[in-house]
């Protein structure tokens, strides 16, 4: 923006000063140009009344040689010639003299106004001595051109300096205008894309820039503190909710522990399937109070050695693996460290491994690897379960998990809130020969190098 309205006014303050100095700069030198003609015709007529006296009235020449000497003081050159064109009498200069001004002075004499010509640097001028039909002589001047030229040479200078100086104040109003509304809104830009990157209690400058752009800012603060507002309240009925229902969901499980201790028969079949729905019921509250505490998090990056965690979480679900009857495996990976909140790693890995040994069958595979690629670190989960439909995976997220997989579902939910929260990525591919994988694109830590990824 400050460049597009710099270049706007810089083109449009040019168009305006060569529109209007040039003009005036042309008109200018042509009427230095008249005035010095001017200035060069009216000596030339006193030396040509001075000679006409001489010519005509056959007086003495004093006069004209009186005029002949202020000319020649005054740096002119000049020629007097008789009616026949032949030299009279003449200053010390000859620029006056020879065939050009011959032919000038004949022109003159036989009525004519010639276009005074240029010699050597002078500008010539004839005039009649006496009557312009039937003159007694002619005079011809020659006088320097320099001093005109500097005259031109000086408006010319002073019209150049004139437009710099416009063009120079148009480019400093147009960058501090530009400024003026650019950095306001650049502002808020950054206050925009940081409260659509979760930062609830972002806002935006209002006292800077336009009216209108201010008010934009105030609107946004509005905005703003109202998504805050809402967002948190969400967040609060949903911890609370979720925190409320765990005591009575524990104390209705016991009761049935207690029932399902001294029933058999059909009655104990009947409370050992309210049993599982009661424990369905309580991993279902624990999801959404996972879920509000992970909507929550501001994580403050610390280096994660991604290689150790998931041997280490591998280690730890391989126990529940067996005994479902899931292989569990982890794939040799480089030494990498990623940008994540403390623990993030473990809870992540922990969902998403859960969820695969919930989802397979017996026999079924999940398998775990890591590695390097593109400027950031990629951790996969693949199982050979299932699997979930293209609908079903575009909503995945956005509907707390898989929906065609057995459990509350809200694994994902969380995973996909603490990964972009670490400034990361989720998504959910198919694994060849069937199954879901889900791939993690994470920020490597700053202090680390990434290498060549393993194939």
């Amino acid at each position: 923006m400050t460049r597009r309205i710099t270049w706007t006014l810089l083109v449009l303050t040019s168009v305006l000063l060569v529109l209007a100095v040039v003009p005036l700069a042309v008109s200018l030198t042509a009427r230095e140009r008249v005035a010095f003609r001017d200035s060069q015709r009216a000596a030339t007529r006193v030396i040509a009344a001075a000679a006409e006296e001489h010519l005509s009235d056959r007086r003495p020449a004093t006069v004209m040689r009186q005029e002949l000497d202020a000319a020649a003081r005054a740096g002119d050159c000049a020629a007097v010639y008789d009616a026949s064109a032949r030299l009279v009498a003449s200053t010390p200069c000859t620029a006056a003299q020879g065939r050009e001004a011959e032919e000038l002075a004949e022109r003159v004499l036989a009525g004519h106004e010639p276009e005074p010509p240029e010699n050597e640097g002078r500008l010539l001028t004839a005039e009649p001595a006496g009557e312009v039909r039937n003159p007694s002589g002619a005079v011809v001047l020659a006088r320097s051109a320099a001093p005109l030229d500097a005259r031109i040479a000086a408006i010319l200078g002073w019209s150049a300096a004139i437009g710099a100086a416009g063009l120079a104040a148009s480019v400093l109003l147009s960058v501090r205008l530009a400024r003026w509304v650019s950095r306001p809104l650049s502002r808020l830009d950054v206050s925009a894309q940081r409260l659509g990157e979760g930062a609830l209690d972002e806002r935006a400058e209002v006292d800077g820039g336009p009216p209108e752009v201010r008010r934009l800012a105030a609107t946004f603060n509005t905005m703003a503190a109202r998504m805050e507002a809402l967002v948190h309240g969400h967040r609060a009925v949903l911890a609370d909710v979720s925190h409320q229902l765990r005591t009575p969901l524990a104390a209705l499980r016991l009761r049935l522990d207690v029932l399902g201790a001294g029933a058999g028969g059909d009655t104990a079949a009947e409370v050992a399937a309210a049993q599982e729905e009661i424990a369905r019921l309580s991993r279902l509250v624990d999801g959404l109070l996972a879920v509000a505490r992970a909507e929550q998090v501001t994580p403050r990056p610390v280096a994660v050695r991604v290689d150790e965690v998931v041997a280490e979480r591998v280690a730890a679900w391989a126990p529940v693996a067996e005994e479902r009857g899931v292989r569990l495996t982890v794939a040799d990976g480089p030494a990498l460290s990623a940008a994540l909140g403390a623990g993030h790693l473990e809870q992540i890995l922990d969902n998403l491994v859960a969820n695969a040994v919930e989802a397979v069958s017996e026999g079924g595979n999940v398998r775990l690897d890591h590695r390097a690629t593109a400027g950031v670190i990629r951790v996969r989960v693949q199982d050979d379960g299932p699997g979930m439909s293209a609908g079903a995976k575009a909503v995945a997220f956005r509907r707390f998990g898989n929906p065609e997989a057995r459990g509350a579902g809200l694994g994902l939910a969380i995973v996909h809130r603490l990964v972009t929260a670490n400034g990361g990525t989720a998504r959910l591919e198919d694994t060849p020969g069937g199954g879901l994988t889900v791939v993690l694109d994470l920020p490597p830590w700053p202090q680390s190098r990434l290498g060549p990824s393993p194939r």
